[in-house]
């Protein structure tokens, strides 16, 4: 069962809406590769927010994806995409449900 996770918030500046939504969209290719993010979720709130939300078994699972390519991405396309640096929450799961995997 998945006992990390993390919750990522993004504000896309103005006009980068739809650059924000390809680019997380074209991420989960980068993520497909990390043996270790059980779950990965990306998801708009509104016109220019975004959300990830994702699970990792183990803290170190957590913490690879942290330093992986995803944020490396986020980092490089930063300040030509998003109003504010993206807020990323560590979090503890409580309960999943997930396909056995």
């Amino acid at each position: 069962m998945p006992a990390y996770g993390f919750f990522i918030e993004f504000e896309a500046k103005l006009g980068k809406e739809d650059d924000v939504a390809q680019f997380l969209t074209a991420a989960k290719s980068l993520v497909d590769a990390e043996p270790g993010t059980l779950a990965w979720f990306s998801f708009r709130l509104g016109p220019s927010s975004f959300r990830i939300f994702d699970a990792f078994e183990t803290d170190e699972d957590r913490e690879a994806h942290l330093q992986g390519e995803v944020r490396r991405q986020i980092e490089l396309r930063g300040d030509e995409l998003f109003a504010v640096p993206p807020t990323i929450t560590p979090v503890d799961l409580l309960a999943t449900k997930l396909p056995p995997h």
